[in-house]
């Protein structure tokens, strides 16, 4: 019994022992990753645009969130997300003359689409609104519900003003090299849990998915060469698998929008 009750009160010493341990492990590791010199927004990118051949059906598409609906990480209009999807949109079987333009904000958050929301409906109205958001959420641990509540009003308030929505869930930040492991599976396991609450509101609210983790993931995961030089925000490369995961679900949106 006394030899049954050390071994207890040993693996009690060693499991506090371990989560102390590990939880100063993240900590580090968090610290780290805060004061990395990550890629900045380029100043010179152009964030409207007009991409495709005169005369040629016409689509208004705006970009709404953080970063990534900036094409943080390049330094070239074609190279980023709106610019690779407006030349996808461009150049296929429909040939859209592409009125491009992007209202998204890096570091931007989920509560942060409100204000974005109303940037893009001021003027003429946008036939299709993309969201990239929830990056910031998972990194800062946010409440999934919380999160996909204010997408998911954000979706429903583009929805009845008359634009076609669609959202890339938050991709797979298990992918990323600028986070070391074990935080890079903490940060990996929050973004899935963002990803299944933001599907969920928005279908609720009318927009349509495209589960970015699912879809370009194991891409990323295989290829160091989708992200750009800060190991977090992705490369021409990287932006370019994203617009082709996103390109059916945009031209789907596009196609019912020329039917109003």
């Amino acid at each position: 019994m006394r030899l049954a009750g050390r071994l207890g009160r040993a693996a009690a010493l060693t499991l506090v022992a371990g989560t102390v341990g590990g939880a100063a492990l993240l900590a580090g590791e968090a610290f780290v990753a805060r004061h990395r010199r990550y890629a900045e927004p380029e100043l010179g990118l152009a964030l409207r645009a007009t991409v495709g051949r005169a005369g040629a059906p016409p689509v208004r598409l705006v970009l709404l969130g953080d970063s990534s609906a900036l094409g943080v990480g390049v330094d070239r209009l074609d190279d980023t997300i709106g610019g690779q999807l407006a030349n996808l949109l461009a150049e296929g079987p429909t040939g859209r003359l592409v009125h491009l333009s992007s209202v998204g904000v890096s570091g931007s958050r989920s509560t942060d689409l409100a204000t974005q929301v109303a940037r893009a409906l001021l003027g003429e109205r946008p036939d299709v609104a993309l969201i990239l958001i929830g990056a910031n959420d998972a990194t800062g641990l946010r409440r999934p519900a919380d999160a996909a509540a204010y997408l998911g009003a954000a979706v429903h308030r583009l929805r009845e003003a008359g634009v076609e929505v669609v959202v890339g869930t938050c991709p797979d930040l298990g992918a990323v090299r600028a986070i070391a492991p074990p935080l890079r599976q903490v940060v990996g396991w929050s973004g899935r849990r963002i990803a299944r609450a933001q599907t969920a509101a928005v279908l609720d609210a009318g927009g349509s998915v495209v589960d970015l983790a699912t879809e370009t993931g194991p891409v990323f995961r295989a290829d160091a060469g989708t992200l750009c030089h800060d190991g977090y925000h992705p490369s021409a490369d990287g932006y370019r698998v994203w617009a082709h995961a996103l390109l059916p679900a945009v031209a789907a949106a596009a196609a019912v929008a020329s039917r109003h």
